[in-house]
């Protein structure tokens, strides 16, 4: 009886696998055709979420520094501090002329879409400090005066104090003489100009507008086609309407086979303003329209828009070679305010609004930002620029210069007033940077308890190079936050 028990359950298990077989084998076989006709056969849907960062790690060209590290010490130690520093009264108020018309072309005309409209800043919400002018930086000058009333007040802050020592005035006048000669890697704007006026930078976020079109193609056209080093027979169709010329036509990692064969300097010029377009596109992408009707706007990331300018199929590769870019310009200017530090540290340089107690709170800040910007290992060694033959690396170092400074012009060609502004204040942001990094003797030899005749940054500069690298320290905590959406959208 056992035995034919025994036999009638050895035919049920192998009819039990022969079933589970046959039926794997048809479900497999019926899924095939999907495979077969959908357009990335190669690609599961994990990979097309996350395909704007799979290649997005590793150690960064030029450099010895790794993605990685850069995002655990921006997202966790930097960017919280870097945000709170930008709120504060002496970075957030912005001094621009937005109506300085384009130096290179026609103007087309501002544009007409609401929310490329910048609102100035009234006069009677600007602290006193600061449009009194940029003279007084000193807390001793600052307390001489802090009972005059504020008119009493604005008139002595725009010329030297009458109660510094004869030294003082010595060096202020020697201050401003050196920064009439001084050459800068930025046009600067006129800040006395009927048209220059103040904006409040956190009523006027940097974010999505709808400007669009030829007018914004041509103005990155021109940065990209005549200021990047880039031989003529080489062209990059950043409007996707315009005409193929030369030999090289290539798109995606072909399109930087020519870059290889740059000095180092060249190489790092383009990266720097790869790296910044990069770094707008992914404001736009974060803080875009979603919706819109009864008076309220809802602003938020576009999930879509991201992949459209960063997917590395639908950029041919290119995508990952953007963002790193991106790395590389915040390792540039992180290494800036690490350069710059002793210059903030000096006991009698004071970022002056006229209220000393908040006055205070920004400066400590600022140096709890420096001693936090010490501790990352990996910094950009920028001695390794401009460091072969002396004439030759001269005539090099004001080419850069120069191709930089004409960027900083085109700013000037934007339609849109909005983008005009962060354009112009990320450009000079920039340009602040690379001063700092190319006057390291001049910041070496600083006096400990007097103004330099040598270096010095005006708040026009300071305001620029916070408000820069805090956009960029955005950028990569946003990158996060998209790296986490295309998960979810899994």
């Amino acid at each position: 009886m056992w035995k034919v028990t025994l036999q009638a359950f050895a035919v049920l298990l192998m009819a039990w696998f022969l079933g589970n077989f046959v039926l794997g084998w048809f479900q497999q076989n019926s899924a095939k055709p999907k495979t077969q006709h959908s357009e990335h056969p190669s690609r599961t849907p994990d990979s097309q979420d996350q395909s704007c960062f799979c290649q997005l790690t590793g150690v960064l060209d030029d450099c010895f520094c790794d993605v990685e590290s850069i995002d655990v010490f921006n997202n966790f130690k930097l960017y919280p501090r870097i945000k709170k520093l930008t709120e504060k009264d002496y970075f957030r108020y912005y001094r621009v002329n937005l109506k300085r018309p384009c130096p290179f072309w026609p103007d087309d005309g501002h544009c007409a879409i609401k929310d490329c409209h910048v609102e100035p800043c009234p006069e009677s919400k600007i602290p006193v400090g600061i449009k009194s002018g940029n003279y007084n930086k000193y807390s001793q000058a600052a307390n001489t005066i802090s009972d005059m009333n504020d008119c009493e007040q604005a008139k002595e802050l725009g010329a030297i104090n009458s109660t510094l020592s004869n030294q003082s005035k010595q060096a202020f006048a020697d201050w401003a003489r050196h920064d009439d000669a001084q050459d800068h890697f930025c046009e600067l704007d006129d800040e006395t100009s009927p048209d220059a006026e103040y904006v409040d930078l956190l009523l006027n976020p940097e974010r999505y507008t709808g400007y669009k079109g030829p007018s914004a193609w041509r103005v990155w056209n021109s940065i990209y086609e005549e200021n990047c080093f880039k031989p003529r027979s080489v062209y990059r169709p950043l409007n996707p309407l315009a005409p193929s010329r030369g030999d090289d036509d290539a798109t995606g990692e072909g399109f930087y086979d020519w870059l290889e064969g740059l000095c180092l300097e060249k190489r790092v010029f383009y990266r720097l303003i790869s790296g910044l377009h990069s770094s707008i596109n992914i404001h736009l992408c974060a803080e875009y329209l979603l919706d819109e009707g009864w008076g309220r706007s809802v602003w938020g990331p576009n999930v879509q828009e991201f992949r459209q300018r960063f997917d590395t199929a639908v950029t041919k590769g290119e995508g990952t070679r953007r963002l790193k870019n991106l790395y590389f310009l915040y390792l540039i200017e992180l290494r800036a305010l690490y350069k710059v530090a002793p210059y903030f540290e000096r006991a009698f340089i004071n970022l002056y609004t006229g209220n000393s107690q908040e006055d205070s709170a920004t400066k400590e800040l600022l140096l709890q930002v420096f001693n936090e910007i010490r501790t990352f290992p990996m910094h950009f060694d920028e001695k390794s620029m401009f460091a072969g033959q002396k004439l030759e690396a001269k005539t090099l170092k004001e080419e850069f210069r120069l191709h930089f400074k004409n960027i900083s012009r085109i700013m000037d060609c934007v339609g849109c007033s909005k983008c005009r502004l962060w354009g112009k204040l990320q450009t000079q942001g920039l340009g602040t940077a690379l001063k700092i990094l190319f006057s390291e003797k001049e910041i070496q030899n600083l006096p400990e308890h007097s103004p330099s005749k040598g270096f010095q940054l005006t708040r026009h500069e300071i305001v620029a190079l916070i408000n820069g690298f805090g956009r960029l320290s955005t950028s990569i905590h946003q990158l996060h936050s998209f790296r986490l959406l295309l998960k979810d959208n899994r």
